[in-house]
């Protein structure tokens, strides 16, 4: 009998740690928002390189490698001379998870649509409104009602770490 009640309590202790295990793993992630409006104007080039922090899928142009930064854009590094790499820009694009490059156009999802920017002029030159589903959180999560949308022109663009 006390084997038996030793073993339930071993079996409840093992499963509850990992239970808040994989939670505390998992993390808590809410949703950031943009006003569609805003959201058809963000996506612009900056002459200047960012710290890479958050980064996903890497493309490959010569001489130029397209590293996307989740949820924010894609840094552009000039790999003419591979030994000396240079950051020397990035595309703000608020969503952005994936990219493409075909010819002088690179296709990036700007949260829900599908931008086409030219890597010659650095301008947005075609949008594809409501193509993609919204971005999943890190940990899995979709967006569910628990959040208020700030409006309802409002695009969910990302997702950003909780503080607890």
């Amino acid at each position: 009998m006390k084997k038996a009640v030793f073993l339930l309590i071993a079996i409840t202790l093992i499963c509850t740690s990992i239970y808040y295990d994989i939670n505390i793993y998992r993390g808590e992630y809410t949703p950031v928002f943009m006003e569609r409006s805003e959201l058809e104007r963000s996506v612009f080039y900056v002459a200047q390189g960012r710290e890479l922090e958050n980064t996903g899928k890497i493309y490959y142009k010569a001489p130029y490698i397209f590293v996307n930064e989740r949820y924010k854009g894609v840094h552009v590094i000039d790999n003419t001379i591979p030994a000396d790499p240079r950051n020397i820009g990035f595309i703000v694009a608020p969503g952005c998870i994936d990219i493409a490059v075909k010819g002088n156009v690179m296709y990036i999802d700007n949260a829900v649509d599908l931008v086409a920017f030219d890597l010659d002029s650095k301008q947005v030159t075609h949008r594809e409104k409501n193509v993609f589903p919204e971005p999943i959180a890190p940990n899995g999560d979709y967006y569910s009602s628990r959040y208020d949308r700030p409006s309802n022109d409002a695009v969910l663009v990302g997702w950003k770490k909780s503080d607890y």
